[in-house]
């Protein structure tokens, strides 16, 4: 699975073999430095691997130092053009730079970031998307084409490699799923660097989640990918479930509950639905590795889930509680989720 180089960001390993890492984006602004510390500090505690914040001048440097000293989850500092944030927030202690060096001038500005970051032990993303392509890249190819986006992703890789630095993370993000997923396809055929998936731009959290699972699911199932950002318009703790929910869909992750409910039918006489988000949103922090289900009917629910650890099954009014597709006991519909948990709980 993914990369042959690996790098270091903290304590986190990228690549080289390494369990896909999960990532996010502080969205308060970098002003604010209380709120930006609460915000890092929900998104550690929700799984976030690494964490980044962006440095849109010196003020935001102070951020690094405030970040590092509330969570113990890696800290990027997200720059574009200017050279000397790079070298302050090295300077400040970060884990990582995204910055792209066709953007910050002359060979001796690409040589000091990359002389700052090799002293550090500090990892730098590289990340293009469809609007940030160069002029000459854009002329060859008339559009943000898949070639195009991993060109422009291996020519700022050059620039590092002129200075012999290669601890180097790659980025070629679409808002388009079919664009991105050959893009990623075609850098990984053309360099051993580890690749950074997502989609740009997704969208609001039903949309995004649909871009995000489609572009990032298909990429990692065929072994390309070591590091991911689901990107929404919401909550960036929202990123953070979403990106372990692709994972765990694709059996990448294991820690933590596996939920299975089923769609209803006409034979359905409990209020699913409501009782299956109720089941989904109680278990969101357990860290049991298990496999629970919520099924509609008792006609074929125990059956059809007896691979879960634990389950239900409705009836009317009333409900089963089944484990290992085994029968256990019969429950009011309204006593049936506590009995579910309260068997989760004995697990």
């Amino acid at each position: 699975m993914g990369s042959k180089i690996q790098v270091k960001a903290g304590s986190v390993l990228i690549g080289g073999g390494a369990q896909v890492s999960v990532q996010s984006m502080l969205n308060v602004p970098s002003t604010d430095i209380e709120g930006s510390v609460r915000q890092a500090a929900a998104l550690e505690e929700a799984g976030c691997q690494i964490i980044r914040a962006a440095i849109p001048d010196m003020d935001a440097v102070r951020l690094i130092p405030a970040l590092k000293k509330a969570v113990k989850a890696p800290i990027v500092a997200d720059i574009h053009f200017n050279y000397q944030l790079a070298l302050e927030a090295c300077a400040a202690g970060v884990d990582k730079i995204r910055i792209n060096p066709g953007n910050i001038g002359s060979d001796d500005r690409v040589k000091a970031v990359a002389d700052a970051c090799r002293q550090r032990g500090i990892p730098i993303r590289i990340g293009v998307n469809s609007g940030s392509l160069e002029k000459e890249i854009l002329a060859k190819y008339g559009h943000p084409t898949p070639q195009a986006l991993c060109d422009s992703a291996l020519y700022h890789a050059s620039l590092l490699e002129k200075f012999d630095f290669t601890d180097i993370v790659l980025s070629m993000k679409s808002s388009t799923v079919s664009t991105m997923i050959q893009a990623y396809e075609l850098a990984a055929q053309q360099c051993d660097y580890p690749l950074h998936l997502g989609v740009t731009e997704a969208g609001t959290e039903r949309m995004g989640i649909i871009k995000s699972s489609a572009g990032i699911g298909s990429l990692l199932l065929h072994g390309i990918g070591d590091t991911i950002r689901v990107s929404l318009t919401a909550d960036p703790v929202r990123e953070v479930y979403v990106a372990y929910d692709i994972l765990r869909a694709l059996d990448l992750h294991t820690d933590g509950v596996q939920f299975v409910s089923c769609p209803t039918c006409g034979r359905t006489r409990i209020d699913l639905v409501k009782i299956a988000s109720e089941v989904e949103e109680r278990l969101r922090g357990c860290k049991k590795n298990i496999k629970v289900a919520v099924m509609g009917c008792v006609v074929n629910g125990p059956g059809e889930a007896k691979e879960a650890d634990i389950g239900i099954a409705g009836g009317d009014g009333c409900g089963l509680v089944f484990k290992k597709g085994e029968i256990l006991y019969k429950v009011s519909e309204d006593k049936l989720v506590d009995a579910l948990m309260d068997e989760i709980e004995k697990l």
